[in-house]
């Protein structure tokens, strides 16, 4: 007697009949699909065993049914999108979704590389410099005045250009005499430091540290013989050609400042009037013990 071939859910015989197996238990057709066929996400009938089941994300679609969203179009072999939920094909998802390119307003497909910069996109190739018309890229670039620049272009038509070494000012620069310096250009005419930064002043057009100004052409305090430089409202006395720092205008006896009180010269020194009434009544003592 012939041993039976039956359907492994339903029991019935699978003798002379189409048959799928599943972990080496065969089915009849009427039972698998209903068991284990997936259903379409467009018509939500099953995917029989006859019909290709075409699956993404763990979604499953007839043949028929694999199209795109918005213009129905068969995805089948071909490159799709898909945007809440929905598939879309490589046009439909551009038009709708994509960047539009800032210069040529064109959509920039999904896949091709792009081009940002504070809100706006632009294709690799039509991202260029408007000077010399040559793609940026990944280099640096500066915008201006709604376009954008390759440095060197920029610096050809916009950079200040350095009085001292005739190069273009990109950052940092100084302005003396309404001329446009780099930093590391704006020196001392005497020590070479560099005077950005730092209280200089100018003699004859040329900048000096204080320093170098008053060593080179202050006049000398006649009490300390150190530079009066006068910047920056600090006070000196002038007297016969001599100059003093305020604090340096003492009595040469007693140490006792002369500043606003009158005062008395004795050869080089200068003497307040108590000290000079001490040396004429002490010359007199003397004169008269003679």
């Amino acid at each position: 007697m012939t041993e039976r071939f039956d359907c492994h859910y339903c029991k019935e015989s699978l003798f002379g009949k189409k048959y799928i197996l599943r972990e080496e238990n065969p089915y009849c057709v009427k039972c698998y699909e209903s068991l284990y066929s997936n259903a379409c996400e467009e018509c939500k009938k099953p995917i029989g065993c006859n019909s290709k089941d075409l699956s993404y994300k763990d979604r499953h679609w007839h043949e028929d049914c694999f199209h795109c969203f918005q213009c129905k179009r068969s995805l089948v072999d071909k490159p799709f999108s898909a945007k809440d939920e929905l598939l879309l094909c490589t046009e439909c998802y551009s038009n709708e979704y994509s960047s539009k390119c800032h210069e040529c307003k064109k959509t920039i497909m999904p896949g091709t590389r792009k081009m940002e910069h504070k809100g706006n996109s632009w294709h690799e190739t039509c991202f260029t410099c408007h000077r010399c018309q040559q793609p940026i890229g990944t280099k640096s670039f500066i915008p201006k005045d709604a376009h954008n620049y390759c440095v060197p272009c920029y610096e050809k038509q916009f950079a200040m250009q350095c009085v001292q070494c005739k190069k273009p000012i990109t950052s940092g620069g100084v302005t003396y005499h309404e001329q446009p310096w780099h930093k590391d250009c704006f020196l001392c005419t005497g020590c070479k430091k560099q005077l950005s930064g730092q209280r200089f002043t100018s003699r004859d057009d040329f900048a000096y540290c204080l320093n170098c100004f008053c060593n080179l052409y202050a006049k000398k305090c006649a009490g300390c013989t150190n530079p009066i430089s006068g910047l920056g409202g600090s006070k000196y006395i002038s007297f016969e050609e001599r100059q003093w720092h305020n604090d340096c205008f003492n009595c040469k006896k007693c140490s006792v400042s002369l500043v606003g009180r009158g005062f008395l010269t004795e050869r080089d020194d200068i003497l307040c009037p108590e000290c000079v009434y001490c040396l004429i009544y002490n010359t007199s003592l003397l004169y008269n013990r003679k």
